[in-house]
């Protein structure tokens, strides 16, 4: 989809050519400088009672009397805010994206300023309005015809709106991506198929990628995320993917993706209801492959690795066993009390495999625990880190990218309750905070650099009638490795 922007004054809009005229409106009365006829149906359209001027309500127009666009929809916003802009779109694009326009123009209806976020809050708006997943699905809906958005803004608004389209256009693909691969099901999206899309966009933007087999893993020692691995006989892919946008003597940010890419319990089944959803258990390694897609196509001078330690948790005869105590490649021996609990056993091989990079902050990403949806829900990610300026950094990213995240504790009593009488700890703590205990035994392995762990179980994909991924939290990955830039 081409996204640009144009240069057009509210006063001349009844003019502009295009096949559908998405105007948002703000405040409580209808803009003094909005072009004659356009004022005049909108205002005919609230004293008639079709409309009012209240967030999240719209109308839409068909070849309304003296304006050229043969679409018109008008969507209310609460504020001038890029969060509220992106709500308004949204609605807006919802009336048109079935029908027959291709090119769609988008603006305000007064003389409201846009800046770079709500320019990104556009791209994003429209692309999640128009995705249709379909890869299995031959009797999907049609795709949209909208091949074409055009922002209006003023001049003195056009870097900036130019700027936000960019970095929004590259994050939208990100997140993209992700969706694409957590919607997959579990035989189509298998480790190899991950590490195959990080082939894939290594060839495209000549990035480094290395992908470690079973030999490769057993020779490092990662007898935990071996563990995980055992009970299935899809075979694992460690995946390693360099961005380098820098001089190498400057640390990298490291991102490591949990890639479960089915995860059944292992012994520890899961109940078989909602199993199925349990194919997005790999939606920490699809942001993370998102990310590193929109960071390749933006071209930010840092340095980025990616690894994604990817494998099923399926049970068998060779499956790990609830009491087996395996040892990790830090050298730390864990007792396995839960095989449900398997994502913190296999990133904790990936976080003490990051050491080899020297980096200057590492994040986690993974749908680690329901305990973490329990306590916030599917609106916030967890963030969890030890680290004040890290935490600050994290926080102005997820809104900048309006992708909220909350911070949790990280009290070191929480760690009590990881003790084991027959390795250096167990797997999971008690019941309750399990959220927090699971951040607490990732921590364990992450003493030689700053770190930062995102739980998105809540937020990487939706249930019910809208199942399937939210590519989240790639748009908040992508603004804290931007920040990073010095």
């Amino acid at each position: 989809m081409d996204f640009r922007h144009q240069i057009s004054a509210p006063d001349s809009l009844a003019g502009l050519s295009c096949d559908a005229l998405v105007l948002v409106v703000t405040g409580a009365a209808v803009a003094p400088t909005l072009a004659a006829p356009l004022a005049a149906a909108l205002s005919d359209a609230l004293a008639q009672g079709d409309l009012t001027l209240k967030a999240g309500k719209s109308i839409y127009l068909h070849r309304p009397v003296g304006i050229r666009a043969p679409r018109v929809v008008f969507a209310m916003a609460g504020a001038a805010t890029a969060k509220a802009f992106k709500a308004a779109v949204a609605n807006g694009i919802g009336h048109v994206k079935d029908l027959g326009a291709k090119h769609v123009a988008v603006g305000y209806a007064g003389t409201e300023l846009l800046t770079d976020a709500h320019a990104e809050a556009a791209v994003a708006a429209v692309r999640e309005a128009t995705y249709v997943y379909r890869h299995t699905k031959p009797s999907a809906p049609a795709a949209s015809t909208i091949s074409k958005v055009t922002l209006l803004c003023s001049k003195p608004e056009a870097k900036a709106v130019q700027q936000g389209l960019a970095r929004g256009h590259a994050i939208g693909a990100g997140v993209t991506l992700a969706r694409e691969c957590a919607n997959r099901p579990g035989n189509h999206c298998t480790p190899s198929y991950l590490a195959e899309q990080a082939k894939k966009l290594g060839k495209e933007y000549a990035l480094k990628v290395e992908v470690l087999d079973r030999k490769a893993c057993e020779k490092l020692g990662m007898g935990s995320f071996l563990s995980v691995a055992q009970g299935s006989e899809e075979p694992l892919r460690f995946i390693v993917a360099r961005y380098d946008g820098a001089a190498k003597s400057q640390a990298p940010v490291v991102l490591v993706g949990k890639g479960i890419t089915f995860d059944t319990g292992g012994i520890s089944l899961k109940p078989g209801a909602e199993m199925d959803e349990m194919k997005f258990d790999m939606g920490g390694a699809a942001s993370v492959l998102g990310t590193l897609r929109a960071v390749a196509e933006l071209k930010p001078r840092l340095n980025l690795v990616c690894i994604i330690p990817s494998c099923e948790n399926m049970p068998s005869g060779n499956a790990v066993k609830p009491g087996d105590v395996v040892k990790s490649m830090s050298g730390q021996t864990i007792e396995i009390l839960n095989t449900d609990a398997e994502g913190r056993l296999i990133l904790c091989d990936a976080l003490t495999y990051a050491e080899r990079f020297k980096p200057a902050v590492v994040v986690d990403v993974a749908t680690l625990t329901g305990a973490c949806v329990v306590a916030l829900g599917n609106h916030h990610s967890g963030l969890f880190t030890a680290d004040d300026k890290i935490a600050a950094q994290m926080l102005a990213a997820s809104q900048a990218g309006l992708d909220p995240c909350w911070r949790m504790p990280l009290d070191e009593e929480y760690d009590e309750g990881l003790k084991s009488n027959f390795a250096d700890m167990a797997n999971i703590g008690g019941r309750a905070g399990g959220a927090i205990t699971a951040a607490m035994f990732l921590r364990r392995f992450t003493g030689k650099y700053p770190w930062a762990h995102l739980d998105v179980a809540g937020t990487a994909w939706k249930s019910g009638a809208a199942k399937g991924s939210t590519g989240r939290p790639v748009p908040l990955l992508t603004h804290f490795v931007l920040a990073q830039v010095g």
